[in-house]
């Protein structure tokens, strides 16, 4: 792979299902389709984290949550685990990053040479709520998850335009500079995700009569796990719902995409108006998914398609056009990707990252794979670990019955085959597979005194719920909104 440039594009909160180009029967992504058509399509990609600081940090340092130690969105990234921004930044390569981050905060060392209009963490502490996981209170917040929703602006829908705006004026200005090696320019943008307020021009793509309702969305047709009970009592958005605003929150949603999907366009021609083109690749991603309604939950936070799944693009030379790449990859791929993608040498203490390359993967190695992600964070009563291997998935709920799903013959998960006497070998072949990665019960049980020693370092219960929470991270310049 000869090296070359990089620019990799992140969204938030998109669900890998929402592109055309993987056939979305409404949603319009034509700058998606584009780069898919050009480029190569991982069509099983997973997030190692459903929910965002986690997530993103597994994504930077390029190992599993229960091995980084970023349990929730109230441990960001600080750097002190090396990134694959780091390794680079030490082989001379330039490494920039233009919008969210969501790490702890811009004076560590977080792997950028610079970072610019960096979203990160409220305060530099997050969610301290969701350090709570033991008789867990309602989450006072989601009620703007209802109420914001429809046709409009945002601060957010402002950041993303500021993002595309200083990513095309980096690829303008900027690159021509460091033309002595490969570099990389990180682009993060928030959209699609809450609050479920679209542009107009986008959501007007969406007439609210007519959008796709949320599939199992009735009340005998949700998950009856205790998992999900506890889930959405403490994260109880849907108790501020109805038809209304199902129909407002999902066009905002569509409407959201198909912003998310203008912007990519802006660097996608950005990158070709620069001379950039044949230099370049682009690699686009999400952090992970978003329910909208689905099973009647909303947001992320499961191990459901809808939530854990994410999309995966590469393209640009020599990167097979018109490509789809069904083996199981995850975004601890992402770290070897981005290090042979430029040309940098892998380091040696990186020799026990559990990731393979994507270029790797699109040449047809690793065929059979096992892909893992967890959580331990807000609104989870138990630690929650996800395998999948082949057609199954297998979800382990620390002190729970787990879930097993066929996911070519049932592809929206009804049907747990756990308990089936046709699937016990399926069942123990993925907790082995389990317990390979990890100790489920050791890992849990370490999850749950760093969240402790974090709860106690700031004052405890009491004074968490005092400060109350947020129903997501400001845009820089927002002043957080505290529901209490």
């Amino acid at each position: 792979m000869t090296p070359k440039n990089l620019v990799f594009i992140m969204s938030d909160e998109h669900n890998s299902a929402f592109m055309g180009t993987v056939g979305h029967p409404v949603v319009r992504t034509p700058n998606m389709d584009r780069l898919a058509a050009s480029g190569t399509l991982f069509a099983n990609a997973y997030t190692n984290c459903p929910i965002c600081v986690p997530a993103r940090a597994s994504f930077a340092t390029g190992r599993y949550v229960q091995d980084c130690g970023y349990w929730d969105n109230a441990d960001p990234y600080d750097g002190a685990v090396p990134s694959w921004g780091h390794r680079l930044i030490d082989q001379g390569h330039r490494v920039t990053s233009i919008g969210k981050l969501h790490y702890r905060d811009s004076k560590d060392d977080n792997g950028f040479d610079e970072e610019l209009i960096p979203l990160h963490v409220v305060d530099g502490l997050g969610d301290l709520a969701g350090l709570i996981r033991e008789d867990m209170p309602e989450r006072k917040a989601a009620a703007r998850f209802a109420r914001d929703v429809g046709r409009g602006e945002s601060t957010y829908t402002a950041y993303d335009r500021r993002i595309a705006g200083e990513a095309v004026r980096w690829l303008t200005e900027e690159a021509p500079r460091h033309r002595d090696r490969p570099w990389v320019l990180f682009v993060s943008f928030v959209c699609p995700h809450f609050p479920l307020i679209a542009p107009p021009e986008f959501y007007d793509l969406y007439p609210e009569a007519d959008i796709p309702w949320p599939a199992l969305y009735a009340q005998d047709e949700r998950p009856d796990h205790p998992y999900y009970a506890a889930l959405r009592r403490a994260m109880n958005y849907d108790a501020y719902f109805d038809e209304d605003r199902v129909r407002k929150a999902v066009a905002g949603y569509l409407g959201l995409c198909s912003f998310l999907d203008h912007n990519v366009g802006l660097v996608l021609d950005g990158i070709e108006q620069a001379g950039l083109a044949g230099d370049t690749r682009v690699i686009y991603t999400s952090d992970h998914g978003e329910a909208l309604g689905q099973r009647g939950l909303w947001g992320k936070s499961t191990m459901f398609e809808e939530s854990a799944a994410v999309p995966l693009i590469m393209a640009g030379p020599e990167i097979e056009a018109g490509s789809r790449v069904d083996t199981l990859v995850s975004l601890v791929d992402c770290h070897p990707t981005i290090i042979d993608a430029v040309g940098g040498k892998r380091h040696p203490d990186d020799a026990d990252l559990p990731g393979c390359s994507l270029f790797e993967i699109a040449d047809g190695a690793e065929r059979d794979r096992v892909v893992f992600s967890e959580y331990h964070a807000a609104a989870s009563v138990a630690a929650n670990y996800m395998v999948r291997e082949g057609r199954y998935k297998l979800v382990y709920f620390h002190g729970m019955e787990p879930e097993l799903f066929d996911l070519e013959a049932d592809p929206d998960e009804c049907r747990n085959l756990a308990g089936d006497p046709n699937h016990v070998d399926v069942r123990a072949r993925l907790e082995a597979r389990l317990r390979e990665i990890c100790d489920p019960g050791e890992v849990d049980r370490r999850a749950r005194a760093d969240q402790a020693r974090t709860l106690e370092k700031h004052g405890g219960r009491t004074a968490v719920l005092e400060r109350g929470d947020f129903g997501y991270s400001p845009a820089p310049g927002q002043t957080p909104e505290f529901a209490d």
